[in-house]
């Protein structure tokens, strides 16, 4: 047995003594529950592959949504689980693209500040002998303040969805605040479609290529003209989120500045957060040196959408040792109709041994 899965085997102990059931989810998962949820770009960090008889199938990126599947399908409420074993994702040059990953799982209805407290710690407990860094941050804050832009229903369907996408997210930004001017290509498309009506320009390009109908083109257009309609979101806004989005410092620190910004669409996500500021000192974190950055967790999976965590290496060449935090909209999305909050996190083992861990 490797050193990594020494390792692996005594987290797991340690999770299991906390409570956790360990539970297996097959290295082969179906490409369509993933493609929904993720939508075509799973494909460039994902590996697909095709089954005769299942179809199109992924190499397993990660444990999280076969256990949110299977909770969903019938797990004892509250519960917790853990699990270990290999996740395969395409990476840069120099990163492993398989390797061993250990995780808690918590699904539970009551107080979700105390279960967003009860995993850090844990996972604080359990990575105390190492030298690293924890930081945490908040996704909720961040859709919080999308929600409360002035500006189309649909333009913040586009930024919640590139939230996890922080170069398309400001790019998109700065063109809704009429930042710039419109790329070539879409201002002409612009232009022709202002010109004309779209069943006069469908007649025009003649035999349809591809896999949309022209029900689907024309709502695609609808959606083009109306969003060139739309004003400009306010530059004020822009710059506040812009603000938030620099924040960075001691946990209560964050949270003050935030309250200063003075957004009434944040008080919601603002309370959460000072609720589990206080469970996490019940907890014995101290709270005031606690790292907090906003933009944290925006380059991970993207189904957290609230608390976020981290545990990282001072070597910037090595990936975070610890990543987590709450996705209670993916209980509902895999439980069609039925959610409970849940939160959870992993830990790489193979880290921690380049880290000069062991067993």
């Amino acid at each position: 047995m490797t050193a990594a899965a020494t390792l692996a085997q005594n987290l797991l102990a340690q999770m299991q003594d906390a409570g956790a059931q360990l539970v297996t989810a097959d290295i082969l998962q179906p490409a369509e529950t993933l493609l929904d949820l993720y939508g075509e770009d799973i494909r460039a960090r994902a590996y697909v592959t095709h089954d005769p008889a299942l179809g199109e199938m992924m190499l397993r990126p990660d444990f999280t949504v076969p256990v949110v599947q299977a909770h969903m399908q019938g797990g004892a409420e509250p519960a917790r689980y853990c699990y270990a074993g290999p996740v395969f994702r395409k990476q840069v040059k120099g990163r492993a693209r398989e390797y061993l990953q250990v995780g808690y799982e918590v699904f539970a209805r009551d107080t979700p500040a105390r279960a967003d407290a009860e995993v850090f710690a844990h996972f604080a407990q359990l990575l105390a002998g190492y030298d690293l860094r924890p930081v945490t941050g908040d996704i909720g804050i961040l859709k919080a303040a999308v929600a409360g832009l002035d500006t189309s229903a649909r333009r913040k369907a586009a930024l919640m969805r590139h939230i996890w996408r922080p170069k398309r997210f400001r790019a998109l930004l700065e063109r809704m605040g009429g930042q710039g001017p419109l790329a070539a290509p879409r201002a002409d498309l612009l232009h022709a479609l202002q010109a004309a009506p779209c069943a006069t320009l469908l007649d025009q390009a003649g035999p349809l290529v591809g896999l949309r109908d022209e029900g689907q083109i024309a709502e695609r257009v609808a959606a083009l003209l109306e969003d060139a309609e739309t004003p400009p979101v306010p530059a004020a806004q822009i710059a506040a989120l812009e603000t938030l989005l620099s924040l960075s410092g001691g946990a209560r620190d964050v949270a003050r500045d935030l309250r200063t910004q003075g957004w009434d669409a944040l008080a919601p996500a603002l309370e959460r957060l000072e609720a589990r500021l206080d469970a996490l000192e019940d907890a014995g974190i101290d709270t005031a040196t606690l790292p907090f950055e906003t933009s944290f967790g925006r380059t991970n999976m993207e189904y957290y959408d609230g608390f976020v965590f981290g545990f990282i290496a001072a070597p910037a060449d090595l990936p975070p040792v610890a990543t987590g935090g709450r996705y209670d909209a993916l209980t509902s999305v895999l439980g069609q109709g039925r959610a409970i909050p849940a939160v959870g996190g992993v830990i790489r083992p193979d880290t921690l041994v380049a880290l000069g861990g062991g067993a």
